[in-house]
């Protein structure tokens, strides 16, 4: 006969369930909510199930949730009739808590000085876990659809818990909470934070679990249901009735003008669970030969997995007001993979699966629809709401650039979205940058790589900027792929200040007799250097780029940048040892003192060593060997030291 077993969370989930039962939180009614989402993601899954099983469409019947309170005993129990788990899904779903994004999630508790707004809870997906803010002890009962038996988890959230068999009527999961008593537990007033009440809600109160599902639940695509009070028609009680506390009105299908902002803004935090109101909302409805309707939005903050390619995320499918999929990558880009809301089809088959939708010419048809009209939504708030399109660029720019590399058919209009800081503004557009042009610049210019304030005081910059030509500075890594596709906007050809020759315009004749003159005087110099550093150089020439600086680095015309080559050997190809072009200017002190010294004794020193160490310093890259590129200067500190005296 199997016994109880008894299992210890993982240490990060010992941490979080500390923080989030002692953590006091600005909203705690959150718990209920999360957990009514987690029994239509249930009934949800049972639903698709059904659609493909057989076996399993006789068990999706009356697909409903049930609210249940004693308030005598302080029991709260939520339970559903959905796909139900298993004792594996069990230590999966709810043992394991220690998943991507749980480290950052405990930083934040840590952090905080002041009450938690609950959109964290929703951003890192540990929602079930938001019960122990308000019991004691929470009890899991559950039964996988399609199996014979139940199992029973507990926990009181002190970093262990339980699993063992159990019996349940029919497929499902129940969950029982055992409420802390009202108060906190007989906390005196002094004892309280600022922001908490010695009156704690009462999560046995009818009314007020009635008030939480309505505001926060109400669009939930099945019943809620709630053995309630009955009242005659004096108000006074008369027994009790069996009443639907949630509306499940399909909201995208009603006219907009009939929707309320609020309404919109708990839809929002229904399909997201981000509690942060949204950005703003895409309201679209397309007929034709593919007719869909959608409700999309765009959200205010950038969630913390947005780099992270495992996880849900996405928007929800429905076929005639029928869920099909959760999470439908298909339907967008992956570059717009921020979005979220729903898309209601009106002509795809409902026993969709993956591959279905990855052939579907239909599909092909919606996403290419949506993608228009997202684009075209974030022109117009573009136009109406600087501020606020800024905003959402410092959020999302780095994924939208994603698309400009992978999205040709968009690639223009991508491109015209985008925002850039430059060496003299910041966040404009590539039209912005044309209309400012110098008469006589033939190019966009721009700068990659490392930090913002690497790239402002780059050496690369310094003729440009003589000149009075304002450059893009792109300090995102995908700034190297898209720059690498893309040739030209509009009718100016875009160009790297770090790669090939520094095209600044024509040059005076008596200018270029004198450029000749000074390579016939610099070439010897040149071509030592450039034997001393062949491990490292692929050639050494004199810089047009250079005013202030003694040398730089230069890419080819069409070579990887540094950056690049990084990314590539992070992520374990094999790459070749980049080698660039050491470019050093012959009107520097030290260039010229330099040639005078080799012309007299053929002697370089240690001198080509540090040029091109300080020419990959000024970049924002390190020697291939810091102490002896330190050891270097320290000699030359000294020497320099002793000479002085």
């Amino acid at each position: 006969m199997e016994t109880r077993e008894t299992f210890s969370f993982q240490s990060e989930g010992k941490q979080l369930l500390d923080l989030m039962i002692h953590s006091v939180y600005s909203n705690r009614e959150i718990f209920l909510r999360e957990l009514i989402s987690n029994a239509s993601d249930g009934l949800d899954k049972l639903r698709v199930a059904s659609l493909t099983e057989e076996a399993l469409r006789p068990l999706f019947v009356d697909p409903h949730i049930r609210i249940a309170v004693d308030r005598k005993a302080r029991l709260l129990r939520l339970s559903d009739n959905g796909i139900g788990m298993n004792r594996e899904e069990l230590v999966s779903y709810l043992g394991t808590i220690a998943k991507s994004g749980t480290k950052e999630f405990i930083r934040h508790l840590a952090e905080r000085k002041e009450p938690l707004t609950p959109e964290l809870i929703g951003q890192f997906g540990v929602g079930f876990y938001s019960s122990f803010m308000v019991a004691d002890s929470v009890e899991v009962l559950t039964r996988k659809a399609g199996e014979g038996e139940a199992w029973l988890w507990k926990s009181s959230g002190d970093g262990v818990y339980t699993i063992e068999k159990a019996s349940r009527e029919g497929c499902g999961t129940t969950v029982a909470l055992h409420l802390k008593p009202v108060g906190g537990g007989g906390e005196d007033e002094e004892s309280l934070r600022p922001w908490e009440s010695s009156s704690e809600e009462d999560f046995t109160d009818e009314g007020r679990i009635c008030s939480i599902v309505r505001r926060y639940s109400d669009f939930v695509a099945y019943p809620i249901r709630m053995e309630v009070q009955n009242l005659d028609d004096e108000g006074k009680e008369s027994g009790t009735k069996d009443e639907v506390l949630n509306s499940m009105k399909a909201i995208w299908t009603r006219p907009e003008s009939e929707v309320s902002d609020d309404e919109y803004k708990e839809f929002y935090a229904h399909v997201s669970r981000d509690w942060a109101e949204p950005l703003t909302r895409i309201v679209y409805s397309a007929e034709g030969v593919t007719s869909f309707r959608a409700l999309l939005y765009l959200p205010s903050k950038a969630p913390f997995d947005l780099f992270l390619r495992e996880g849900e995320r996405g928007i929800q499918l429905y076929v005639k007001r029928v869920f099909i999929m959760q999470d439908c990558k298909e339907l967008i880009p992956e570059y717009l993979r921020f979005l979220r809301g729903v898309v209601d089809a009106e002509d795809l088959p409902l026993n969709l699966s993956r591959e279905i939708l990855q052939q579907d010419r239909r599909i092909t048809v919606i996403r290419r629809s949506l993608t228009r009209k997202v684009l075209e939504e974030l022109k117009a708030l573009r136009g109406r709401d600087r501020g606020s399109y800024t905003a959402f660029w410092k959020e999302f720019g780095k994924v939208l650039k994603e698309g400009i590399f992978a999205d040709e058919r968009n690639r223009e209009t991508l491109l015209s979205l985008a925002l850039f800081c430059t060496t003299e503004r910041e966040w404009i557009t590539l039209d912005e940058y044309l209309e400012s042009l110098k008469p006589e610049q033939k190019a966009v210019y721009h700068l990659s790589g490392g930090k913002l304030e690497t790239l402002r005081n780059s050496p690369h910059l310094e003729a440009f900027q003589e000149r009075g030509y304002e450059v893009l500075l792109l300090d995102d890594p995908v700034d190297d792929f898209w720059t690498g596709v893309v040739e030209r906007y509009r009718d100016k050809p875009l160009k790297s200040v770090a790669k090939g020759a520094a095209d600044l315009g024509e040059r005076e004749e008596e200018a270029e007799k004198s450029d000749q003159a000074r390579e016939e005087r610099f070439a010897p110099l040149l071509k030592a250097l450039a034997e001393r550093l062949a491990e490292d150089v692929s050639s050494v020439r004199l810089s047009k780029r250079l005013t202030a600086s003694p040398a730089c680095l230069v890419g080819e015309a069409h070579s990887m940048t540094p950056q690049m080559e990084q990314l590539f050997r992070g992520m374990g190809q094999s790459v070749p040892k980049l080698k660039r072009i050491l470019e050093v200017n012959p009107g520097h002190a030290v260039l010229e003192r330099l040639r005078r010294r080799f012309e007299a004794d053929g002697s370089l020193g240690d001198y080509p060593e540090l040029l091109y160490g300080q020419a990959t310093l000024a970049e924002g890259g390190a020697p291939a060997d810091p102490a002896r590129f330190a050891r270097l200067v320290a000699d030359l500190l000294e020497r320099d030291l002793e000479g002085k005296r």
